[in-house]
C-alpha cells in the first residue's frame, strides 16, 4: 500500500514540476541559483523514484532515492517558512507543511527496507 502511495505522490508531483514550474521556481532558496534548473531537476528526480518503486525488481531502490530526496528537498521548505513569515496564511500553510515530509520519508525508508 505504501508503495503505490508514494509512486502516486511522486509521480504527481513529478508531473507538476513540469505543467506549474512558477509554483516549483518560488519555493527554491535564491543561493542555489536558478530555480527552474533546480524545479526540472527534482521533478525529474521524483519521475525517477516513481518508476523505480512501480517496478519490483528496483523497488527498494526507488524507496531509498525517494528518501534521501525527500530529505534533501527539506531546505526548500525551510525557506519557503521564512519567505512566507510575514504572512499568516503564507507561514501557516509553510509550517504545516513540513511534518508531512516525515511519513514521506518514513514510507520511502520502509519501501526501501522492503516492509512494505
Amino acid at each position: 500500500m505504501k508503495t503505490t502511495i508514494m509512486t502516486g505522490i511522486l509521480g504527481l508531483a513529478g508531473v507538476a514540476h513540469f505543467s506549474r514550474p512558477a509554483l516549483f521556481d518560488s519555493i527554491v532558496p535564491p543561493q542555489l541559483g536558478n530555480p527552474r534548473f533546480w524545479t526540472y531537476a527534482s521533478g525529474i528526480a521524483e519521475l525517477g523514484c516513481a518508476g523505480l518503486m512501480a517496478n519490483a525488481g528496483t523497488r527498494r531502490l526507488g524507496g531509498a532515492a525517494s528518501a534521501a530526496l525527500m530529505v534533501g528537498v527539506f531546505p526548500a521548505n525551510i525557506y519557503t517558512v521564512v519567505k512566507h513569515w510575514d504572512d499568516p496564511r503564507g507561514r501557516a500553510i509553510a509550517l504545516a507543511r513540513l511534518p508531512l515530509q516525515i511519513p514521506l520519508i518514513w514510507a520511502s525508508a520502509a519501501i526501501a527496507a522492503d516492509t512494505d
